[in-house]
């Protein structure tokens, strides 16, 4: 069944090779993107044109998920042309790399801007619409980060993408009696495929860093880097998230999972999770209102 479908953060990356993949699948597709004016102009442009090259319904909108004005003018705009909103997938977000001290506070609030209140910003412009619908997919992109090995180095964005998995956990009871689901996708760290490692933000106190670089951890970002990718298998592809998330989005309406991962290195984050959300299940049942964790 074709569906409309918004994505946040479909620049590059996994919403890029999702919106691809969506709109391949035979959905219409909004691949939203900050500034297509101007700095993304050629990206916007690219996408458009791959659209109409490969014949398939793949549009662009502008959403910068740091203004509440551009997250409700792209949604007024994607249900004024399509009619209605199906699935809102989230997905925007940064990286930074760098030892945890040497980041600002105001680096780590930067990172909670984008990658959690974000996502809160585009929900209050979407969820009106389907609530009033009663229907609904709500797909969060998390990270194996938030409960899997966690190496160090990569703090503040760990720390925004655990809060941002929190937040969709919450959600997810708070909107089923809506008709609307909740699925997490858990993708691993894929070191190629994506611009996240290779684009990720570094620390503003350059001084504390140096202390890092050149102390007791002098040549530690290195290993980390080269053992992340160690694990990866040489055959891992990015695109295999986009592949579950088409899978995902075409299931029956109340019939989506919960959680799904995709990690090739395997880094501990489904174990870990699958106890968290069995406890969360339980806790549900124990106080009574387990209804909330399936579609009325």
């Amino acid at each position: 069944m074709k569906q409309t479908i918004l994505i946040t953060g479909a620049s590059s990356g996994f919403g890029l090779l999702t919106a691809r993949a969506l709109a391949e699948a035979g959905h219409t597709v909004y691949a939203s993107m900050r500034d297509i004016a101007g700095r993304n102009k050629a990206q916007a442009a690219a996408v458009l044109a791959e659209a109409r090259e490969r014949n398939v319904d793949l549009r662009v909108v502008e959403l910068d998920v740091l203004s509440d004005a551009s997250a409700k003018a792209a949604i007024d705009t994607v249900v004024g042309e399509a009619g209605s909103l199906d699935v809102l997938i989230h997905n925007a977000g940064h990286m930074v790399f760098g030892p945890a001290e040497a980041f600002t506070a105001e680096q780590y609030a930067q990172l909670y801007d984008v990658n959690v209140l974000g996502t809160q910003r585009v929900n209050r412009a979407a969820l009106p619409a389907m609530r009033k619908r009663g229907k609904g997919l709500l797909l969060w992109v998390s990270s194996s980060s938030t409960r899997g090995g966690t190496p160090p180095f990569l703090a503040p964005y760990f720390a925004a993408k655990a809060a941002m998995d929190s937040l969709a956990v919450s959600y997810a009871g708070e909107l089923t009696r809506w008709g609307i689901e909740t699925s997490i996708m858990v993708p691993g760290a894929f070191t190629k495929g994506t611009n996240h490692f290779r684009h990720a933000g570094k620390p503003a106190d350059s001084a504390t860093e140096a202390a890092y670089l050149e102390g007791p951890y002098a040549g530690m970002p290195d290993r980390i880097l080269q053992g992340l990718a160690s694990l990866e298998p040489a055959d891992a592809d990015a695109a295999e998230v986009a592949v579950k998330i088409v899978e995902v989005v075409g299931m029956p309406h109340g019939k989506r999972p919960f959680r799904i991962h995709v990690d090739p290195s395997q880094d501990g984050a489904e174990i870990v999770n699958g106890m968290a959300d069995r406890v969360r299940r339980e806790l549900f049942f124990r106080a009574g209102f387990d209804d909330l964790l399936s579609l009325s």
